[in-house]
């Protein structure tokens, strides 16, 4: 069964499939314009990033944002030394699905630790990872899989959140730039809500529902995130926040967060 630290993007371990894979459009996010297949300029040979430590000043700010749940180390650790003889296509291929399937363990994996539904989790868990394994991970049906997780991880969160909870259902909601400074939110179903540029300075989002809700430049100074449900290190790198900022315990504070009250 995996575990959170398998599930987290260890770079150093990597062959920087991300940096040569994933397309980057010349935006706030990219300096530069960049097909998929197609090795970013600031990759080294070593597979290293020659600007990592200051790439949000050099304009490459969604780096720093994406996070591949483990899969890019997977996929280098299953090519192995004969990884330069392997078509660099068939791992770029590999790469986004099991991505999705590593950030589907990822929500798994922290549903069983509310100790609800264990045999149903357990046998999920054993049915994603014996599908990542999959030899050609181009015939995996991603969104059979997402439905099947779905459901646990529903029926997972309206028992961690309880029925007071339906109050407060604004699952997909648009809230993009919403004044929510000091809002009680806690457990409140935020799933797939548009958070973006929201404010949610000292919010209160203890145990809330935020699976699939975006986060980009939310606003969470002194927010408590404290037990907040299926909340992804991606989600948290997008958002700004500070030392007062409460997370859960399977998340970091992102190193470009500002100092408390900065």
């Amino acid at each position: 069964m995996p575990n959170r630290t398998d599930l987290r993007a260890d770079c150093g371990s990597c062959f920087g499939l991300c940096c040569v894979a994933l397309t980057f459009t010349r935006s706030a996010d990219f300096a530069i314009d960049k097909s998929a297949g197609e090795a970013c300029p600031n990759l080294s040979e070593d597979f290293r990033c020659t600007i990592h430590r200051d790439l949000r000043s050099k304009g490459f700010q969604g780096c720093t944002v994406y996070d591949c749940f483990g899969a890019g180390q997977e996929i280098s650790r299953r090519a192995g030394t004969s990884w330069r003889e392997q078509p660099g296509a068939e791992m770029f291929a590999a790469l986004p699905i099991l991505r999705q399937l590593h950030e589907l363990l990822w929500y798994l994996t922290e549903a069983l630790e509310y100790k609800a539904f264990e045999p149903e989790l357990l046998a999920v868990i054993d049915r994603v990872e014996s599908v990542s394994r999959t030899a050609d991970l181009t015939t995996v049906d991603v969104i059979a899989e997402r439905a099947v997780v779905n459901e646990l991880l529903l029926k997972t969160s309206q028992l961690v959140r309880g029925k007071q909870s339906k109050k407060k259902d604004r699952r997909g909601a648009d809230l993009i730039g919403a004044r929510l400074r000091g809002a009680d939110l806690q457990k409140a179903n935020l799933r797939g809500a548009y958070l973006i540029a929201a404010d949610l300075r000292d919010a209160d989002l203890r145990q809330a529902d935020l699976i699939g809700a975006d986060l980009r430049d939310a606003d969470l100074r002194g927010a408590d995130l404290t037990g907040a449900l299926f909340l992804t290190q991606a989600q948290v790198n997008a958002a700004r926040g500070d030392l007062s900022t409460k997370l859960p315990d399977a998340v970091t504070r992102p190193s470009h967060w500002t100092a408390a009250g900065a």
